[in-house]
């Protein structure tokens, strides 16, 4: 985070350099009053005035000039800071889901930027750019009186210390209320994303009752947290003007006792209004810091797990050849491992249908295998190179996937088999006809140009599934990863789905397909299955399915299976004990 504000620090110059000016030009003010009440009146002369007054404009004009160049400058820092952070944001909380299978993770990256860029445009900085210039404004009252500065000595460090009251009574209920108020915001939006079936299922009564359980907590932390900073604004309002009484009573005295003049008790007056002033800004906005400083820190950690990311060089193209050494993985440190010591190699140009019973591991290994996920142990390798650590612009030209739930971008058929990129319109043409989805998306309202809506809602699952296809056959992949690419397709899906694998089969892609039909499977070259997160058996797929028959059980069921086989040097089945 540092690194990006930096690229700031012109703005925050110019803008400090600014505020200094800013805040001389406003001596104008104490000036002014001080001439008229010791000059103007006692000289009763009209040429004094006007030329006072014709200063006062001036340096007033000067200051509104100055103001707004530095919150010009302001705005245009927390522009910069939001164009440089977005990208490395959204990059961060991408792999955030992906990384924790997407069971939590920080979905507010974007939300704290805004946070920051707010702070950065708002009143709070401005008054925290005011405040270093308070002790300028104390110096000028000691110059009139000791005891007026002793005075504004006082009040100031009253203020600082309720603006530090302010800041440990506030801080923990404000971070907890916004903790809480992320927590509500995820449940509230997983329940909009479920809708169907929370009105299918009768369910609108307990969503409701669950958020407001969760909502009624964030309130608490908000109420918790308003009554100690009103008591504390109240204080601050209170010792404002009660400094102010103070200095106005102390100036009258020194009047009386011809100490001072009448013009110096008022401009002292108004002298320490200013320099009091950008303290009582900064504590009416202290919340807004708070707010401010929680999400630098949630972003500082965010960029520093990408940061341990390293760059990985450029590879030439692959042929597609796979082999996964030992992979273990698991989704945090404490939990089981979901795959485990997972061994096999399939050369460029064959296939392998992956089988086996639910939560065996068969959508993991897919992740796995796609260089979503990085194994916690053992590694998934294309042409020897660790597909976690390919980068992952230079992979995704060689790599297609379709994932178990298929969603798709807001945009159209055609923005979206071109994973949103500036496509040719030939490649997008050219990817739906090795889909064979080509005919069904001409039959669409608006061919290539329908808008699909959010998550594809406005197309049937199976449309969606086929427009997904095309997406991951876009380009000239080498390996094409399909998780159960035939769950929600009709007879004429199907079909296109079996051309569409007998056309990368002839043109040498190395395909990977999981699912529970054997139909689909019929013409892999290796089948490989999977239990409980290990390889159960490995090898051609006639022999493989000859031991699942003897075994008695279908492909999908293998409770039963009495021994383990993995994959021999020579591609045969072969067993271990």
């Amino acid at each position: 985070m540092r690194e990006f504000l930096t690229q700031c620090r012109l703005h925050f110059l110019y803008a400090g350099t600014f505020s200094f000016f800013v805040n001389v030009f406003l001596l104008a003010v104490p000036l002014y009053t001080l001439q008229v009440f010791d000059r103007v009146f006692t000289s009763r002369s009209h040429e004094t005035l006007l030329l006072m007054t014709l200063i006062a404009a001036f340096a007033l004009l000067a200051m509104a000039a100055l103001d707004l160049l530095r919150a010009r400058l302001l705005l245009a820092a927390g522009a910069t800071l939001d164009r440089a952070l977005g990208p490395i944001v959204i990059s961060g909380l991408l792999d955030d889901v992906v990384r924790t299978g997407g069971a939590k993770g920080n979905d507010t990256g974007l939300r704290d930027v805004a946070v920051l860029r707010a702070y950065l445009t708002g009143p709070g900085i401005i008054a925290l750019f005011d405040a270093p210039w308070a002790p300028l404004f104390t110096l000028i009252v000691f110059l009139f009186h000791p005891l007026l500065g002793l005075l504004a000595t006082l009040g100031a460090a009253v203020l600082f210390l309720l603006a530090w009251i302010n800041e440990k009574a506030t801080r923990p209920s404000t971070e907890e209320m916004g903790n809480r108020a992320r927590v509500a915001s995820r449940f509230i939006n997983a329940s909009i994303r479920n809708a169907e079936g929370v009105r299918a299922l009768g369910m609108q009564e307990a969503v409701t009752s669950r958020w407001r359980a969760l909502n009624d907590r964030v309130i608490d932390a908000q109420l918790e947290g308003g009554r100690r900073g009103t008591v504390v604004m109240s204080l601050t309002k209170f010792t404002r003007l009660m400094i102010q009484v103070g200095m106005m009573g102390a100036g009258a005295y020194l009047v009386i006792k011809q100490e001072v003049t009448s013009g110096a008790m008022v401009a002292t007056t108004l002298v320490l209004a200013r320099a009091l002033g950008p303290v009582e800004a900064a504590i009416g906005t202290w919340r807004t810091l708070i707010d401010a400083r929680g999400a630098y820190g949630r972003l500082e950690q965010l960029i520093a797990r990408r940061a341990t990311e390293t760059t990985a060089m450029t590879l030439p193209a692959p042929e597609g050849q796979l082999r996964v050494e030992g992979v273990v993985f698991s989704l945090n440190r404490s939990s089981q491992p979901i795959l485990k010591g997972v061994s096999f190699d399939l050369p460029a140009s064959e296939s392998l249908g992956v089988i086996g019973p639910s939560a065996a591991g068969k959508s993991t290994l897919a992740r796995v295998l796609t260089g979503i996920w990085k194994p916690t142990s053992g590694a998934a390798r294309l042409d020897g190179a660790d597909l976690s650590t390919w980068d992952r612009s230079n992979l995704s030209a060689y790599l297609g996937y379709l994932p178990q739930d298929v969603e798709l971008f807001p945009g159209t058929v055609g923005e979206n088999i071109g994973r949103l990129a500036s496509a040719e319109s030939g490649d997008i043409v050219r990817a739906a006809e090795r889909a064979f989805a080509h005919d069904m998306i001409l039959r669409l309202p608006q061919g290539y140009d329908t808008e699909v809506g959010e998550g594809g809602v406005l197309l049937s699952a199976g449309q969606r599934q086929r427009v997904a296809l095309a997406r991951a056959l876009y380009g000239e992949p080498r390996l094409v990863v399909l998780d159960e690419p035939n769950s929600n397709l009709d007879g004429e899906g199907e079909e296109a789905l079996l051309k569409a694998l007998a056309g990368l089969k002839e043109a040498g892609v190395t395909v990977v397909i999981i699912s529970h039909k054997p139909s689909l499977l019929a013409n892999v070259d290796k089948l490989l299955v999977l239990n409980a997160g290990r390889v159960e058996m490995f090898g051609p797929r006639a022999e493989v399915m000859g031991r699942v028959t003897r075994a008695g059980t279908g492909p999908a069921g293998l409770a039963r299976t009495p021994h383990v086989v993995v994959g021999g040097a020579d591609g045969t089945a072969s067993r271990q004990g």
